[in-house]
């Protein structure tokens, strides 16, 4: 995948949706993975291809916000997230917002690193050894952290049904 246009279009809204988790807020989540991306169109001829090209995408992403918090001094998340789903009704659309709502408060009453992982796996759709490679630590790891995420969020809703709410 050289032709960045493609990079771009494939990654974008998991990078965005990552930023939006990671800071509450649309408006600096965009400006973030946009930021990201620059740097990915800048950078894209040092990709070696030790990892995926996702794994490396949200390696930049997540150190471009660790950059924006550091001179920003930005810490607290807001409570929102926008819905993107294909809603067909009214009454699906709220049910799935009320369903929304409760992901994320459940997401972010999580502590760090259960959240992150969490997110990772279940929106970013990286591997455990990807999602250890990113946070510095063994796949294993990733995968108990991710077990005891799953264990600590109480609303009896699937992955699958939380990935099939957004389009990611």
């Amino acid at each position: 995948m050289d032709n960045f246009d493609e990079i771009y279009k494939r990654y974008y809204r998991q990078v965005f949706f990552y930023m939006l988790d990671l800071c509450g807020n649309k408006d600096i989540a965009e400006e973030i993975t946009q930021e990201a991306f620059f740097k990915v169109l800048k950078k894209i001829d040092t990709f070696r291809g030790e990892c995926s090209i996702h794994t490396w995408i949200i390696e930049i992403a997540k150190n471009t916000y660790l950059n924006y918090c550091k001179k920003k001094k930005h810490e607290s998340p807001s409570e929102t997230l926008e819905m993107l789903s294909d809603e067909k009704s009214p009454e699906e659309a709220l049910s799935n917002k009320e369903m929304a709502l409760e992901i994320h408060q459940a997401l972010h009453k999580l502590p760090q690193p259960y959240r992150e992982v969490f997110w990772m796996r279940t929106f970013g759709e990286l591997s455990f050894k990807e999602i250890g490679r990113i946070l510095g630590k063994t796949e294993s790891w990733a995968r108990v952290t991710y077990h005891r995420a799953r264990l600590m969020i109480s609303i009896p809703i699937t992955i699958r049904g939380i990935r099939s709410m957004w389009r990611i």
